[in-house]
């Protein structure tokens, strides 16, 4: 049976709101840290090759996400289109390929902007979590409104080593990492939607690349993600989804 906890209004007062306030002012000051780090932009023009490039990238995704609302053919003959080895507007040569990836590495202010990116990430996060280890170690610091089953314990009570504690209580270091990966809305409400606090995005990317914004590389990477796609027409099932949602709605 797991254990009701009466949770005292000092860890309210002493370390649910202080966290959740340093994390927020945390996220602000390092939004701008990192306009005051990044480096200038050129006010020369665009490169025409490069613009091009982004606008088939984005076209190729659009038919990737929407290609259910077309027929196989129809799809079949974009994808041609798109993915050809030899004329394919996605196709990118080996050799030019093997060149955006030497320049993109090649370019010392393109791996300065990089590196400020991560150190204005890590830095913070590393402090903050050592400053939330050291003094809020152990807390329970709130509680869920509504039953949780046991696969959220690992999840919400980090740090805690008690088995017989109701699920739905959080622990302090969970309710940091709640914080760390839950205030995006709230940063794009103060910040606007193009800020840059968003830490999940910025793990993935160090994680897994992305192509560091290098047109070449995210045609070949749009390129893996068309082939890949399996077509399934939504026309042939529509009917029949329109009758349920219909019906619905006449029970309600």
């Amino acid at each position: 049976m797991a254990e009701e906890l009466v949770l005292d209004t000092a860890i309210r007062d002493w370390v649910l709101v202080p966290l959740s306030v340093v994390m927020v002012l945390i996220g602000v000051l390092r939004y701008f840290v990192s306009k005051l780090m990044r480096s200038p932009v050129p006010s020369s023009p665009p490169d025409p090759k490069h613009v091009k490039e982004g606008q088939v990238v984005i076209r190729a995704r659009n038919l990737r996400s929407n290609s259910q609302y077309i027929p196989a053919k129809a799809f079949k003959a974009r994808k041609v289109y798109y993915t050809n080895e030899e004329n394919g507007l996605l196709h990118v040569p080996k050799e030019d390929a093997q060149k955006a990836q030497a320049a993109m590495f090649s370019d010392p202010n393109m791996a300065m902007d990089m590196m400020k990116k991560n150190l204005s990430m890590i830095v913070p996060q590393t402090l903050t979590f050592a400053w939330v280890n050291f003094f809020f170690s152990g807390f329970v610091a709130a509680k869920i409104p509504f039953p949780l089953t046991l696969r959220f314990r690992g999840m919400l009570q980090n740090g805690i080593d008690l088995s017989t504690v109701d699920v739905s209580y959080v622990s302090s270091r969970s309710w940091y990492f709640l914080n760390l990966f839950g205030l995006r809305g709230l940063f794009s409400l103060i910040l606007g939607e193009e800020n840059a606090t968003d830490d999940a995005q910025k793990m993935m990317q160090m994680g897994g690349g992305g192509g560091f914004g290098v047109p070449t590389m995210s045609l070949g990477a749009e390129k893996d993600g068309l082939d890949i796609i399996q077509h399934d027409w939504a026309l042939p099932t529509m009917e029949r989804h329109a009758e349920d949602t219909l019906r619905k709605l006449l029970k309600k």
